[in-house]
């Protein structure tokens, strides 16, 4: 089993930055992959970014390239998710997932609580 709890989520202004984190607990988490998925209200869910269990590899969604990175902490059982440029169209929950990618997304067994993410106008 694997537990997943996410921090870091809040009010920004557009053009801002902020990071999130997510805490991984179960020895299954160093070998799953590792992302974030996010869902505004009103939408669907849609993946934002997802990295291998190294962290060699990261994966992200067309919306959130070069604006967001991700990356893992394999001995503090943590991801984080840094976003810069943030827009209001960023506004959403966003939830932290585990499992395997495929095919442009994230094919996840376990999933987070959310944090809210907000940016204002």
């Amino acid at each position: 089993q694997v537990q997943l709890v996410e921090s870091g989520g809040g009010l920004v202004q557009a053009g801002g930055s902020l990071s999130l984190s997510c805490a991984a607990s179960g020895r299954a988490f160093r070998s799953l992959h590792m992302g974030w998925f996010r869902q505004a209200s009103g939408k669907e869910r849609e993946f934002v970014a997802a990295i291998s269990w190294s962290g060699g590899s990261t994966y992200y969604a067309d919306s959130v390239k070069g604006r967001f990175t991700l990356s893992r902490d394999n001995a503090k059982n943590t991801v984080y998710l840094q976003m810069n440029g943030l827009k209001p169209e960023d506004t959403a929950v966003y939830c932290c997932a585990a499992g395997k990618y495929y095919r442009g997304s994230l094919k996840s067994d376990y999933w987070g609580q959310g944090t809210q993410v907000t940016v204002s106008s």
